[in-house]
């Protein structure tokens, strides 16, 4: 694969759209308006978040291995908003009428508002995100390593692309700090975040959808005789599947199901920083539909990858990969943008998800048992 000549580019390609998240989330939050204008299909593409650098990457990866096994990521939301979107107004409501902001104040207001329990469900979240936001920070990295290659480190200098995520995460932090966490009310909605979050979706999707058309059409021009490989390659895969296969498929749906309302960034987005319940009538079609236009191209990249890209080319980096190895530099820095709009709209919103719990639910409350705040007037802070 040829490595783009070009490829520092890349690092003040990424300054230059964390510049423009910024930008965005500040008028955004400049507007008085009680709604924005476009506020339900903001709302319906920030709980786009659900798709990470996992979703970005990794579904391509898994389609490569086992062409069922990336179905049910996409498969359960779709049919949870689907068919189940009543059953996500109604805890809407109820965490409107709570005042609930976190999945474990939802959690613990169900069972006598424990504090008790809502501290255990948030050290749950902490030790389970925190390892996650690290693992979209190392997408960040990889695309720095598959785009720029050598070189960036020419241009650069030794280890820039790890730098780069460093200076990344501060700049996610700040936006973060800026954006999302300096409000006292808890509750109050971050629409500076959530239109900055639905703007990273808009790219990730656009970034997909335009290396998927690129994958068809590899896959559309191949010789007769490759196109008939690539079939009987899917119809070998097919045959291969088991009934444990399919059990499989049944219990990850239902664990996908769940996922895109109780993980905490996709609590937040859906249900602390819902609006209006009736926004949600926009995201039961437009957000499966954000879906199923991602899910139709996962395979056209893993079989066009697998056709054009070494064999020693891991296929979590197909998406990348796909649009340099066929010369369409731009595109690959498109692809690139998308894979990091994934990652950061993830680090952004989780971030924003445990540091209300861990305000909430153990700093405040540890403040309180000790006496710290009995002597303060709250107008300080």
């Amino acid at each position: 694969m040829q490595i783009v000549s070009e490829g520092w580019l890349v690092i003040p390609l990424s300054l230059a759209y964390l510049g423009l998240l910024f930008v965005i989330a500040y008028f955004t939050d400049q507007n008085a308006s009680a709604r924005l204008r476009w506020q339900p299909a903001f709302y319906s593409f920030s709980i786009a978040v659900y798709c990470t650098s996992w979703t970005f990457y990794g579904t391509v990866g898994q389609a490569s291995e086992n062409f069922l096994s990336f179905i049910p990521i996409y498969l359960g939301p779709v049919l949870l908003f689907l068919f189940g979107w009543k059953l996500l107004a109604r805890v809407v409501l109820i965490a409107k009428r709570e005042h609930i902001t976190t999945i474990a104040d939802f959690i613990a207001a169900r069972y006598g508002k424990s504090q008790t329990l809502a501290v255990v469900i948030s050290l749950i979240c902490i030790i389970g995100v925190l390892p996650y936001i690290a693992l979209q920070l190392r997408a960040i990295v990889m695309g720095l390593d598959l785009f720029g290659g050598d070189a960036m480190r020419e241009a650069v200098g030794k280890g820039s692309s790890s730098q780069i995520a460093l200076f990344v995460s501060i700049a996610l932090a700040i936006f973060t700090m800026l954006f999302g966490t300096r409000h006292i009310d808890a509750t109050e909605h971050h629409r500076g975040v959530i239109v900055a979050i639905a703007f990273e979706s808009l790219v990730k999707l656009v970034a997909f959808v335009c290396v998927g058309l690129l994958a068809v059409s590899i896959l559309w021009d191949l010789p007769l005789s490759a196109q008939q490989a690539v079939s009987e390659s899917f119809s070998f895969k097919w045959q291969e599947i088991s009934v444990a296969d399919v059990t499989d498929l049944v219990i990850a749906t239902l664990l996908a199901m769940s996922a895109v309302i109780c993980l905490p960034r996709q609590f937040h987005v859906t249900v602390v920083e819902n609006n209006q319940v009736n926004d949600l009538k926009t995201a039961r079609w437009l957000f499966p539909a954000y879906l199923v236009l991602l899910a139709i191209f996962v395979l056209p990249i893993a079989f066009a990858g697998d056709v054009l890209l070494p064999a020693n080319t891991p296929a979590d980096n197909y998406v990348i990969s796909l649009p340099l190895a066929a010369g369409h530099d731009w595109l690959g820095m498109v692809a690139f943008l998308g894979g990091t709009s994934a990652a950061s709209g993830m680090v952004v919103v989780s971030t924003i998800a445990l540091a209300i719990m861990v305000s909430n639910d153990l700093v405040l409350p540890l403040l309180l048992k000790q006496g710290g705040l009995s002597r303060r007037n709250f107008a300080q802070f």
